[in-house]
């Protein structure tokens, strides 16, 4: 098995070597924070650093349990430290360390320490460390394997891309699966600790939740409704409809606590006319496709919302700032991304095509195309228009400036 060498990750802790700031690695669990601390321990060893300037602790290894306060942390990394020479000090899932920020802080204003820190989740960003250290860290935001990456892991297989694509769909991205055989069983087997873990760690401790099976309720339902505008009230309307009767406050909490734990991403709205983010009736999108399918049985309906999840996470990974487009109250654009100055508009659907199969060929679907195309056409500026689907025939086209792509192309592109 090839190694993955998470490439973007990597080249953004190289870019801030010993810059004097904290790295803040988050991400949800087993996405690949330790395995990319290793890779770039590697890459200082082979670029003339010296094994004895490298402090490495992952605090979920019962070997540091001693550890596990802020001052015995702190001493014993001071005892370790090389006074004429820079040290890099990695500390992995450092929100098990109470007050931890203490001692990040007191090793940040030393000149020769180059810190950085991995956290499972968004939440202890909210914490003291965002109070103490406001303007002295920045945050690698790190997801499950791009489907660019997950290929690169499968570069010995024969598969065809979309063979890869398929599978990439089935077991999802956590780099584990890939790297021990990508068996169907054992992935979901692994998948499944994932969520449990996930679940009753970094949501039901955090947020002390009583009722587990409640929150169960709550994270499947997103998990089926991904790519949906709703809101708390309908959750728990739904969920009041169904015998499960929760109020609106505390659906709120939950979906609070799976965002903060980054199973979960909420994409707000953009009113595209008006250009304002709109607070209400948000859409979801899970952190990973395989978690999904642990929950929700897929069928042929589904294929539109997991593509829209997909292509949501990419635009991520690709560092846009990423709005669901809203035009009106009848219409909008899967997927608006802002840099800087920059705009862009994707539309995301499965096919434009009409499967005809007494003629054995397929031809285009105007009802279809004509349905993605036409929130474009209330859309007066110039910027970038782009329709994604997964067609092999018409795989590219230009609809008046609308450039018509095929996804698997565009997820493997730079």
């Amino acid at each position: 098995m090839v190694q993955i060498q998470r490439k973007q990750y990597l080249d953004f802790l190289i870019r801030y070597k010993e810059e004097q700031i904290i790295k803040v690695v988050t991400g949800v669990r087993r996405c690949g924070k330790s395995t990319l601390f290793e890779l770039y321990r590697d890459y200082l060893l082979t670029n003339g650093v010296n094994s004895s300037q490298i402090i490495m602790i992952n605090f979920e290894d019962v070997e540091y349990e001693d550890l596990l306060d802020y001052r015995a942390l702190y001493n014993y990394i001071k005892e370790q430290l090389l006074p004429d020479k820079m040290n890099y000090i990695f500390l992995d899932e450092i929100q098990h360390v109470a007050e931890y920020e203490k001692a990040v802080d007191s090793l940040f204003i030393k000149k020769n320490c180059d810190v950085y820190i991995t956290g499972s989740n968004a939440y202890f960003l909210s914490g003291e460390l965002a109070t103490q250290l406001s303007g002295r860290y920045i945050e690698l935001s790190m997801l499950p394997l791009s489907f660019k990456e997950f290929c690169q892991g499968l570069s010995d297989s024969k598969m065809s891309n979309t063979e890869k694509f398929n599978l990439y769909l089935e077991i999802g991205a956590f780099p584990f699966i890939l790297s021990h055989g990508y068996r169907r069983k054992e992935a979901r087997e692994y998948l499944q600790g994932i969520y449990d873990t996930v679940l009753l760690n970094d949501v039901v401790k955090r947020k002390k939740i009583t009722d587990v099976t409640m929150l169960k309720n709550v994270t499947k339902f997103l998990m089926h409704n991904i790519g949906t505008r709703f809101s708390p009230t309908k959750i728990a309307n739904t969920m009041k409809s169904s015998g499960n009767p929760i109020d609106q406050k505390t659906v709120n909490r939950y979906i609070e606590g799976l965002t903060e734990c980054l199973m979960f991403y909420e994409a707000t709205r953009y009113n595209i006319k008006g250009k304002q983010i709109l607070t209400q009736q948000n859409k979801y999108y899970t952190a990973d496709i395989g978690l999904r399918n642990i929950l929700v049985r897929n069928s042929e309906s589904d294929i539109g919302h997991i593509l829209e999840n997909i292509v949501y996470l990419e635009l991520i990974r690709r560092g846009y700032e990423v709005y669901v487009g809203q035009l009106d109250d009848n219409s909008e654009i899967d997927f608006v991304t802002i840099d800087g100055e920059n705009v862009a508009y994707y539309q995301v659907s499965a096919s434009t095509l009409d499967e005809l199969r007494e003629k054995e060929k397929e031809t285009l679907d105007e009802k279809t195309l004509e349905r993605e195309l036409a929130p474009y056409k209330k859309v007066k500026d110039n910027y970038p228009k782009y329709l994604l689907t997964l067609d092999e025939v018409f795989r590219e086209a230009n609809y008046e400036g609308i450039q018509k792509l095929n996804v698997i192309d565009w997820l493997l592109k730079e």
